[in-house]
């Protein structure tokens, strides 16, 4: 009979932690969090000092009373749940929930489920990290507090079950801010002009760029500039003044943590966020490999740490030097700079064994697990790799008419050249180095006179901020310290499942409704929705996890400011009280007008007769300006997906259509139509390139 029970947090960790112990070992699974705050209340004793009323999931009481049977008959009760606060949280709810005496029940953790870091684990079984446990609950309970005392004024306001989140309402801001900068940017016209140059005994011509006039940096912004620099270089002879060759090292990558392992699987792979951690959580767990049974291939998915332990960092430098070579060898491994404080508990993601590459598994691994182990695994090789190493030249060609009080002209080709590859033998994460001219301008020599072939002016534009994707977001709010590791995902995956955000070709784009809840917070909730109140707050969750701060403490300042912004709000709210607005459009069922209203894509009208009546149709707002094409009336209309254009109402008769939305003036210039960007209006054509203020009725 099994004398030890072991309590893991998935089904999946039961098959392969059970592998690695003996029959004195009962492995059995939690299936996640036992207990939390009901649903049906706030859950948290306010008059009380804010102690929180934990209850039991529903749904969990028979496997709980399994467990307390396994629990009674074990000689000792290992908790193994995961090596991070919420796993913390989750044994000390088991804990309770199961009525565990203190010295029959012991913490374990591992960073890699692995047999050796298994058995290391019960070697240093500890208590229950209360600390940690107090951060993961004081975390709970801030978030539970903002989501249930502002999500029914959302409710109120906008007349549907909509809910607020303490990072999420952040998150939406920083997406809110980025396509107001977006749709206020205005295109600045720039030139650049390319010579192509014939160098003595070279057959290749090399291409040189305008870099200074007259010692000073070439800044071309108009067509009439480009046309003075044209003729001021015309009949000019072009001297190589210079040509500096050097060498350049291009530094090995740090292993992955939980925010660049999303990063870099969006832009490789296309993944989600949610896609990335799905498949590492199957990684981390375990999958079955042909001839070796159940193994973890990953280590935690969870950090913001690019730590490696020295037992891995040996292994990793004994397979390399076997399969490349001592010079491929990097240094000892560097730590991350960084001024905010890093979680450093467990490891960067790792595999677990490094001899067992890729290639050797994938018959076992589905196309996804294989392609995101494989991007694991390259990083991590990688991160224990020597630099690649680059052999630049740069070549300064200066270009000047005869004459005393010519304009100097200075061109200036580059090119680099890969002497040894490095780290670049198992990972290239696709930036290749451009090799253009390389001989060409390898044959220059100080005082070689050039012959030109031709002159290539272009026209360029300024080009707006990216939209935010799902990688650069998780950058973003890494940078800014909004959020940890375990909270990434689940951030993006619930504006996304709540249609504040819509995600189109990869990019992230404000919906009518997120607008609508964004403007709520911002006006009525503004320290919810800074930036540094955030970061600020995380950094202290970080600090109550580390013994520093009293939870309680945090929770005593954080709500009774909370509770008067919510009391203002609920005042300003009945004053002004959303009537469903009456419009033009009548009801085929029943001839009644019908209204407008609001649900969970935006705007929809609906006929006042429900539920007699159940007629709905979408709403086209028209914007009073006529179509540029056909001139019937422009209407917001919205994408499948919920993000915001203007098009024609004869649609699909007319295919009229702007992300920006059209004013009824036309361009003074060329006659096109103009758009609003932020408190100016400018022609839509950025050729034409003109701009004026915008009038404050429009």
């Amino acid at each position: 009979m099994a004398k030890y029970l072991v309590i893991v947090e998935s089904p999946t960790k039961v098959k392969t932690v059970k592998k690695f112990l003996g029959t004195n070992y009962d492995v059995q699974a939690s299936n996640g969090h036992v207990r939390d705050l009901p649903k049906s209340q706030l859950g948290i004793d306010v008059e009380n000092d804010y102690d929180p009323k934990y209850i039991t999931i529903r749904g969990k009481g028979e496997l709980l009373a399994g467990l307390r049977k396994a629990a009674k008959k074990a000689d000792k009760v290992y908790l193994a749940t995961d090596p991070d606060r919420e796993g913390e949280a989750i044994s000390w709810h088991l804990s309770k929930a199961l009525n565990l005496d203190e010295d029959k029940m012991r913490r374990i953790t591992f960073n890699e489920i692995t047999k050796q870091a298994v058995k290391d684990s019960l070697k240093s079984a500890r208590d229950i990290d209360m600390d940690l446990v107090n951060a993961q609950q004081a975390r709970r309970i801030l978030d539970r507090m903002v989501g249930y005392r502002i999500s029914p004024l959302l409710w109120a306001k906008i007349k549907r079950g909509l809910s607020a989140g303490r990072v999420q309402s952040v998150a939406l801001r920083l997406i809110a801010d980025r396509e107001e900068e977006i749709s206020a940017f205005l295109p600045e016209e720039y030139w650049s002009l390319e010579a192509e140059l014939v160098v003595p005994g070279e057959k290749k011509h090399c291409a040189a760029k305008l870099h200074t006039v007259d010692g000073k940096k070439a800044q071309i912004h108009s067509r009439s500039e480009m046309d003075d620099i044209l003729s001021g270089l015309a009949g000019a002879a072009y001297t190589v003044s210079e040509v500096k060759k050097s060498e350049r090292t291009r530094k090995s990558p740090q292993p992955f943590t939980t925010s660049t392992l999303q990063q870099e699987a969006a832009r490789q792979l296309n993944f989600s966020t949610q896609k990335t951690m799905r498949i590492a959580q199957q990684l981390y767990e375990g999958v079955d490999i042909k001839g070796a049974g159940t193994v973890g291939l990953i280590s935690y998915l969870r950090t913001d740490s690019t730590r490696i332990s020295a037992e891995a960092d040996g292994a990793a430098r004994q397979y390399l030097t076997e399969k490349f070579g001592e010079q491929y060898l990097g240094q000892a491994s560097r730590k991350k700079k960084d001024d905010r404080k890093i979680q450093d508990a467990h490891e960067a993601i790792r595999p677990t064994d490094i001899t067992r590459a890729p290639e050797k598994i994938k018959e076992s691994l589905s196309r996804d697990q294989f392609r995101l182990y494989q991007l694991i695994w390259k990083r991590f090789a990688a991160s224990r790799m020597a630099p690649a190493v680059y052999e630049t030249a740069t070549a300064r060609i200066a270009a000047q008419r005869g004459g005393q009080g010519a304009t100097a002209y200075e061109f200036t080709a580059s090119t680099s050249k890969l002497m040894f590859n490095g780290f670049l033998a198992v990972y290239n994460p696709g930036e290749d180095e451009k090799a253009d001219d390389v001989q060409a301008v390898r044959g220059m020599e100080q005082g070689n006179v050039l012959t030109l072939c031709e002159l290539k002016p272009q026209q360029h534009f300024t080009q707006p901020p990216a939209h935010y994707t799902e990688a650069s977001l998780v950058k973003t709010m890494e940078e800014l310290g909004i959020g940890r590791p375990s909270t990434y995902a689940p951030t993006i995956t619930t504006i996304l499942a709540r249609h504040y955000v819509a995600k189109e070709e990869k990019n992230l784009y404000m919906t009518e409704l997120g607008e609508v809840v964004n403007q709520m917070m911002k006006s009525s909730f503004p320290s919810i929705v800074d930036v540094h109140f955030t970061a600020t707050m995380e950094e202290l969750l970080d600090q109550v996890g580390e013994g520093d701060v009293d939870w309680k403490t945090i929770v005593r300042n954080f709500y009774p400011d909370l509770d008067a912004a919510v009391q203002v709000a609920e005042a300003e709210v009945q004053k002004v009280k959303i009537e469903d607005e009456v419009t033009d459009v009548l009801c085929e069922n029943c001839g009644r007008n019908m209204v407008i209203k609001y649900g969970p894509h935006g705007r929809f009208l609906a006929c006042p007769g429900f539920p007699e009546c159940r007629n709905t149709k979408p709403y086209l707002e028209k914007i009073g300006v006529a179509c540029p094409k056909c001139g019937k009336d422009l209407v917001m209309k919205k994408t499948r997906k919920g993000r915001k254009y203007y098009g024609c109402e004869d649609n699909p008769e007319c295919d009229f259509m702007s992300w920006q939305k059209p004013v009824e003036k036309r361009c003074p210039n060329c006659g096109g139509y103009m758009v609003v960007k932020g408190n100016k209006i400018a022609c839509a054509d950025a050729a034409c390139g003109y701009v004026e203020s915008r009038k404050k009725e429009e």
